[in-house]
């Protein structure tokens, strides 16, 4: 006759010696995901405010007039807008749009959308007129940041790429340079 021993069976259900590891792992998950996508907003903040200290030292070589004194193109400016940025950008995928008007009331503020071909690749032609002497000058510097972790970057990613667009907007009035 087989005995059956049924005290290791009580034995086991009142074993309590694995729960903490279990507890843990049943929390670890969630934990590292609520950390991932703190950090991930963190540095979209950070790196947003780097864009707006970059684009206002960039507006500052427009409103003194040394851009247009300097005959510099939309490339030249853009080099030097990319100059004014962290390195963490890639000065490819930095968009620039400067409009200049003689009125404040004759500025275009609308919002500008940047729009995609298939390959996710901007295809706007952004505008490039630094205006003259006494003009009002909005400019927009823009940005696809990447946006890593999928699910866990909820509401992160605005664009259809899986970035954020980030804009940093700067409006002034030429000085009077001749």
């Amino acid at each position: 006759m087989i005995r059956r021993h049924s005290r290791p069976r009580r034995h086991f259900w009142r074993n309590n010696r694995g729960a903490t590891a279990v507890e843990f792992s049943l929390l670890a998950l969630p934990l590292i995901m609520l950390i991932f996508a703190s950090m991930q907003t963190a540095l979209l903040f950070f790196y947003d405010q780097a864009l707006q200290t970059g684009a206002q030292k960039s507006a500052r070589q427009l409103l003194t007039g040394s851009v247009q004194l300097g005959g510099l193109t939309q490339a030249q400016f853009k080099t030097v807008v990319c100059a004014n940025l962290p390195s963490q950008f890639q000065c490819s995928n930095v968009m620039v749009d400067v409009q200049s008007a003689s009125s404040f009331q004759a500025t275009n503020t609308s919002s500008l959308t940047p729009t995609y071909d298939i390959h996710n690749s901007v295809t706007n032609v952004w505008n490039y007129t630094p205006g003259n002497p006494g003009d009002i000058v909005i400019m927009r510097v823009m940005y696809d940041w990447p946006v890593l972790g999928g699910p866990l970057a909820v509401g992160l990613a605005n664009q259809p790429n899986n970035t954020h667009l980030m804009v940093a907007t700067t409006v002034f009035k030429n000085e009077p340079y001749q």
